[in-house]
């Protein structure tokens, strides 16, 4: 196969276009995949990029582990705690609850693009068809032939080319790594404030250092990203509270805005969209790169049963129909998850005063509720499919 002709194009070589190339391949190693890959050749040049903790399910860590590409270092969650800042209402779920090893895992997204860079590498060793492109230029795919074109480009709200469907929540997350006196191991912890949710969660590097995403106005946030360590620690403590001890030390802080895109088709003709090119979410629920791998993961199982076959059974119409049947299987996983995450960005942000009762309602509902807290745990965790 020639860079210039193939079966399957991906576009986009950050962790959900490099776990759909992975599934597919590793399911159908004969597969006929050109992967194009703005991210540079050399691991070594990724080393300093992007530092953020990042959630990934228990369904996720399965999925990955599939492929081998579940990396050497995270952090485990048993317990979280939900709770308002100030005001009355708090929910705590635990591993024992719901029969797992852990509720979830904070991971660098480093490491996760790492790891999975490191999987394909290995399943492309036994890949003959698999052409993996580095580029540096816009274009470059305009001039491939290919008879099913997978956009996995994915980026950040507001850094994307194309806005179709969503909100701009007027937020930004400041992210970083806060030290704590005498933090619980597998803690985390989500306090909702007057200006949006404030998360403190557990990190590889010990369990007194700790990730922090703090959201709130995009003047509020810019502000505290100005202060100094100590100024930034005691407003850091003033908001959260006591809970969970004094916090020492802050590192690494930076902001990404936050917003929902999201795309009402999937698919088109002979395209389909994955991962973050097809919806980008509030981080309030940690539900962004679960639901991107989800999606390349039941993608991958569209492409081979489509591909698998006999030459004369790849017709476009059959490619328009597999990938037909992969946006109608992804339904209602999208809507509930994009929905749950929309719902709770928006209400644990409002200062009404109905609304700041009713959520300390809910809070102790899910504590008292045990059927409902299972359930909403194990959609964060698995999803629905």
């Amino acid at each position: 196969m020639n860079s210039s002709s193939c079966d399957i194009l991906i576009q986009g070589g950050g962790p959900v276009g490099l776990a759909c190339a992975a599934w597919t391949l590793q399911k159908f190693p004969d597969a006929k995949i050109l992967l194009l890959d703005r991210n540079p050749v050399n691991d070594n040049d990724l080393a300093n990029a992007d530092s953020r903790g990042i959630a990934l399910s228990h369904g996720s860590k399965l999925l990955l582990d599939t492929i081998n590409a579940w990396p050497k270092e995270f952090a485990e969650i048993h317990q979280v705690h939900v709770s308002q800042a100030g005001r009355f209402g708090r929910a705590l779920m635990t591993r024992e609850e719901l029969k797992q090893d852990a509720l979830g895992h904070i991971i660098r997204y480093r490491d996760i693009h790492m790891a999975l860079r490191h999987a394909l590498r290995a399943i492309q060793a036994k890949s003959p068809n698999f052409i993996w492109e580095h580029i540096n230029k816009d274009g470059e795919e305009n001039s491939i032939h290919a008879k099913c074109v997978v956009h996995a480009e994915g980026g950040l709200f507001k850094t994307q080319d194309w806005v179709e469907s969503g909100r701009d929540y007027g937020q930004s997350a400041l992210v970083g790594l806060v030290e704590v006196e005498n933090a619980e191991p597998h803690q985390a912890w989500e306090r909702f404030t007057a200006e949006g949710p404030l998360a403190v969660l557990p990190s590889h590097y010990g369990h007194n250092i700790l990730n922090l995403v703090w959201c709130g106005s995009p003047e509020s946030s810019q502000h505290r990203l100005q202060l100094s360590d100590i100024d930034f620690l005691a407003e850091l403590q003033k908001e959260f509270g006591s809970r969970i001890g004094q916090f020492l030390k802050i590192q690494d802080r930076r902001l990404y805005e936050l917003g929902l895109n999201y795309r009402k088709e999937i698919t088109h003709d002979n395209a389909v969209w994955i991962g973050n090119a097809a919806q980008t979410l509030h981080p309030v629920a940690g539900q962004g790169l679960n639901l991107g791998l989800r999606d390349a993961f039941l993608l991958s199982e569209k492409l081979v049963e489509v591909f698998s076959g006999a030459a004369e059974k790849q017709s476009p119409a059959d490619v328009e129909n597999a990938l037909q049947s992969y946006a109608q299987s992804r339904k209602v996983d999208r809507k509930t998850t994009i929905g749950l995450t929309d719902f709770m960005a928006r209400v644990f942000t409002s200062n009404l005063a109905p609304v700041v009762a009713a959520r300390g309602l809910a809070l102790s509902a899910l504590q008292w509720l045990p059927p409902v807290k299972t359930a909403l745990a194990r959609q964060m965790m698995f999803g629905r499919r």
